[in-house]
């Protein structure tokens, strides 16, 4: 649901629902870690955010080749992840560097 007035969309997980702004590619998940954790307000470096998309995709296309991923799918995070490797998506990545030490904020972000 999104409330152009507002600027901000209202997205749902597991926790609740949560205020996302209307333009974001991300949703509630990454937007309560950007309000939990605004610790230093340094985003990863570009590098970091090349190698999640290089990941992404290689991982896309090593579960296509055996079956476990449709070919439309594996086919649309692979042109995702080439916006993310080309630096195109940088702007929605987010996440405060130092936000947590497991990293599942920022494969979500990524995801």
């Amino acid at each position: 649901m999104s409330d152009q007035t507002s600027g901000f969309r209202t997205e749902r997980d597991s926790l609740g629902e949560m205020q996302v702004p209307a333009d974001a590619l991300y949703g509630a998940q990454t937007q309560r870690a950007v309000e939990n954790f605004p610790i230093s307000g340094i985003r990863f470096p570009r590098r970091f955010v090349h190698a999640l998309g290089t990941i992404k995709k290689a991982c896309a296309r090593a579960n296509l080749e055996m079956g476990w991923l449709d070919p439309q799918v594996a086919d649309a995070i692979s042109r995702a992840a080439d916006e993310v490797i080309e630096g195109t998506l940088d702007p929605q990545f987010v996440l405060d560097i130092f936000q947590t030490g497991s990293g599942t904020s920022s494969n979500m972000n990524t995801n």
